[in-house]
């Protein structure tokens, strides 16, 4: 890219204007959900008998038969049509982090000459996509391309543009999973079990419990022009290079602040179409830093949840384009500012309403809510590392640990109140557990009205908090598939349930009443899972001592960590929860080492270009022209006063020589690191290769090209710098 090119990228940014967005005249619960297929909908296209079955489906898990998909492809088809869809697809989430579709007409041969629109319930229910170039872990050869989507009636189908969507499974042809969303509802079904079986101890009347997601969407948005410019953000997601800008975020002024009129407008219009497709909008607001912006949606069953933040992502990167932004979800696309992660709000509710995280008004609620917690303690103890596993990749480990987000140790903080709590139930025989609510606070200034304050405050570096009424899984990276870290900790929850109901039941078998059982249980528990209790900062390095001490994960290592889904502990549970066999978890440990070690891959390839091809060129450009001048001023002055007013560009010379020759010696290592990685057979070796020896090289030699922007003449400087990306114009 040519200096001039660059500076007229830059300025073009500054005359952007914004988006002129149609609201709707209606108010957003009138507009809410208009292109879903939801139940009142459903009522109005579907006869009275195929929608209660249709209920019963959705919410008992009955079996769909293929007479009543067909009643329902056919109502759904009339809904479809009068929104002007004419094609339909089944849309699931492979292997890939992404999201996948494959569109048919709504027609079929008439037998005449001609078409008709026709929409069947095995067209419904089943769609057959190549399987061939998904992942699959080496789980079937590449010549098995046969793989089936089967829809999930549980998510609503929606429409976006002429296109009836419609959320499926997607399994191979001998009934192996290869997306994130049918392991993900083995594992709701199973907490579902195990949660139902454990809250009728305190409520008879539960039938079922449902797991509930929340998730905090943060990203990035830089303009379009200027993004165009970086080849590294086009083909990586993140800056491989670039220095600080003398401004950032360290005023602190950007969090919370007054959003930008441009980033107001793309905002507006990504929540008028979310709304319009079901996904409740809540919360908008600037992040920590510069061009760092936040939403995040009502909870909602994690299933939908996951569904609609993978539909929103989607909506995030069209949306940005069309306000002439691009949205990076990247985990930390700039160096020296805080990364992008996606807070998962986890928590359990039965069908009677009850939340049961939350503490209660009776003694028999109270008992309920520390049972739950520490059964929820339980799991992420034993299960402590694969949590971990679950959530790292190449791209959030970028922001782990790194001052801005959770530590790459998983542990949970509880707060005062229950930490208390817990200590008193563990070293008493009390039976009455007393809990406090929210409390009033009096500040004694004039027309400022009284506050509630929660019964626990927050710990930003705790990975698993408790947070009131529900626990914050805070390690989760922006772009990630929810699903990764909803699998594994409802599953081990699920586990920790079950384990938890089966002794129970063993002392109620023997004679011991309920009610004591369980607080015999409770502080079993509570006293195996302190280790998974911290309060402290997260953050320091007596942290990480203490974590080893008692026996926490604390590898940083994420092809090591990956291993973690192949423990036996990992392996036992999944299998005794019908959530993987040992065949699937093997599978999808290939696919993310495989994964890590292309996408560190891709990055040593376009910054060996980048370093080779643009950066070098216009260093040695501008020593030339520093050379040039040298001579002329040789030329002019005598030696003497020609080399002391010479000196200060002999020596920009002297470090542009220094830091071009680090350069280029060391990104010929580079290329010498990858080709030997690449020769190497395991999958799991190739990518500890690529983060031992690949991956640091790039750290080494951007600090050279990064010394390099702060030298060369600004005008020549090939990218657009930091200061020119980091600030909406």
């Amino acid at each position: 890219m040519s200096a001039t090119l660059r500076f007229n990228v830059v300025g073009a940014a500054f005359k952007k204007q914004p988006v002129e967005v149609a609201t709707p005249k209606e108010r957003p619960s009138e507009f809410f959900a208009k292109y879903v297929f939801t139940r009142d909908k459903m009522y109005k296209y579907l006869p009275a008998d195929i929608y209660a079955k249709m209920v019963d489906v959705m919410d008992n898990g009955a079996t769909l038969d293929l007479q009543t998909a067909d009643a329902v492809a056919e109502g759904m088809k009339q809904w479809a049509i009068s929104l002007g869809a004419t094609h339909i697809t089944h849309w699931f989430q492979p292997l890939t982090e992404g999201t996948a579709e494959k569109h048919d007409g709504l027609i079929e041969y008439d037998g005449k000459g001609g078409v008709l629109e026709e929409f069947t319930g095995k067209q419904l229910v089943q769609q057959e996509p190549d399987a061939s170039s998904f992942p699959s872990g080496g789980i079937r050869s590449i010549f098995e391309a046969r793989g089936y989507s089967a829809w999930d009636p549980a998510s609503p189908v929606f429409i976006i543009g002429d296109t009836l969507m419609i959320p499926t499974i997607f399994i191979s042809y001998t009934g192996v999973a290869l997306d994130y969303k049918a392991p993900l509802k083995k594992a709701l079904h199973a907490v579902d079990k195990a949660a139902t079986s454990v809250a009728q101890l305190f409520y008879p009347e539960v039938k079922k419990v449902m797991s509930n997601l929340g998730w905090e969407q943060e990203y990035f948005l830089v303009d379009e022009d200027i993004y165009a410019a970086r080849p590294d953000l086009i083909m990586t997601g993140r800056t491989l290079m670039g220095h600080d800008s003398a401004k950032n975020q360290q005023m602190d002024d950007h969090y919370f602040g007054a959003i930008p009129e441009r980033v107001a407008a793309f905002m507006r219009d990504l929540e008028i179409q979310a709304l319009e497709l079901g996904i409740p909008c809540k919360t908008r607001h600037n992040e920590v830093a510069p061009n760092q912006f936040e939403l995040a949606p009502i909870y909602e069953e994690t299933n939908v949840a996951v569904d609609h933040n993978m539909l929103m992502m989607m909506l995030m990167r069209k949306v940005a384009r069309k306000h002439g932004f691009r949205c990076l979800l990247h985990e930390k696309p700039f160096a020296g500012v805080n990364g992008s992660g996606k807070h998962n709000n986890w928590s359990l509710a039965t069908d009677t309403g009850v939340l049961l995280h939350a503490p209660g008004k009776t003694p028999l609620d109270n008992l309920r809510f520390v049972t739950f917690i520490v059964e929820t303690l339980m799991a992420v103890w034993r299960h402590n590392g694969l949590l971990k596993a679950s959530i790292v990749s190449a791209t959030n480990a970028h922001r782990l640990g790194a001052n801005e987000a959770p530590p790459a140790i998983i542990s949970s903080f509880l707060g005062k109140q229950l930490t208390e709590v817990l200590e008193h139930l563990e070293k008493t025989t009390d039976s009455e557990i007393a809990l406090s609510g929210k409390k009033e606070l009096h500040l004694d200034i004039p027309q400022i009205p009284e506050l509630l304050i929660d019964n626990t405050d927050r710990n930003r570096t705790s990975p698993f908090a408790f947070t009131g009424n529900r626990f914050e899984f805070r390690a989760v990276g922006s772009e990630a598939n929810c699903a990764s870290a909803m699998i594994a900790l409802n599953a081990a929850v699920a586990e920790a349930l079950t384990d938890f109901h089966d002794r129970v039941s063993a002392l109620t078998l023997a004679g011991t009443d309920t009610h004591a059982a369980i607080l015999k249980v409770v502080r079993e528990d509570i006293r195996a899972c302190k280790p998974i209790h911290f309060e402290g900062n997260g953050y320091s390095d007596e942290w990480r001592e203490e974590a080893t001490r008692r026996g926490l994960d604390t590898e940083a290592s994420c092809p090591l960590v990956i291993d973690r889904y192949l423990d036996k502990s990992s392996v036992d549970m999944f299998g005794r929860m019908n959530v993987f066999s040992i065949d699937e978890l093997h599978a999808r440990n290939e696919i993310k080492w495989e994964t890590y070690t292309k996408k560190v891959q891709i990055e040593a390839r376009i910054f060996g270009d980048l370093c080779l091809n643009h950066i070098i060129p216009v260093a040695t450009r501008y020593q030339s022209v520093l050379i040039d001048n040298v001579h002329k001023l040789s030329s002019i002055f005598p030696p003497e006063q020609a080399q002391s007013i010479a000196a200060n560009n002999l020596s920009l010379i002297q470090q542009i020589s220094e830091h071009s020759n680090y350069i280029s010696a060391h990104v010929a290592e580079l290329i010498e690191a990858r080709r030997v990685a690449n020769r190497i057979a395991s999958e799991r070796d190739k990518a500890i290769a690529y983060h031992d020896t690949v991956a640091p090289m790039l750290e080494s030699i951007r600090y050279h090209v990064d010394k390099l922007e702060l030298i060369v003449d600004d005008e020549m400087w090939p990218l657009p710098k930091y200061r020119e990306m980091l600030f909406v114009r």
